[in-house]
């Protein structure tokens, strides 16, 4: 899995993720830095296979009218430490590497849970 993390996303998250073996970057060492617009960061994200992990609604909202990203984890658990967050990820990340086979995923965590919605596999 390759992912793609947005400006909302830490820099430790990424290394983390790297450290795991996930090629990941973060949208501030690619395009034009945190000045990226979203469409242009999922247009890229989309050309290069990579999923989007962010904050932002707007991607959300992008998946469902647009179709870009598209690949999205999109997460809603507000400021937490890192290391509580690296946790979460972990727990789940079987179920995201199955998931990250289809051509088209959001998948959010929020404090309720995680919800999965494959649009095509």
């Amino acid at each position: 899995m390759r992912f793609l993390c947005d400006v909302h996303i830490s820099f430790k998250f990424v290394r983390f993720l790297n450290s795991i073996g996930f090629e990941t970057v973060h949208v501030n060492n690619i395009l034009d830095g945190f000045h990226s617009k979203d469409a242009l960061i999922a247009r890229y994200a989309d050309e290069f296979g990579l999923i989007i992990i962010s904050k932002d609604i707007d991607f959300k909202n992008d998946f469902f009218i647009k179709g870009s990203p598209k690949k999205l984890i999109k997460v809603s658990l507000g400021n937490m430490p890192n290391q509580e967050f690296q946790d979460i990820f972990l727990h789940e990340i079987e179920k995201i590497k199955s998931i990250s086979q289809s051509e088209s995923f959001i998948i959010e965590v929020d404090p309720s849970g995680w919800t999965y919605i494959i649009l095509k596999n």
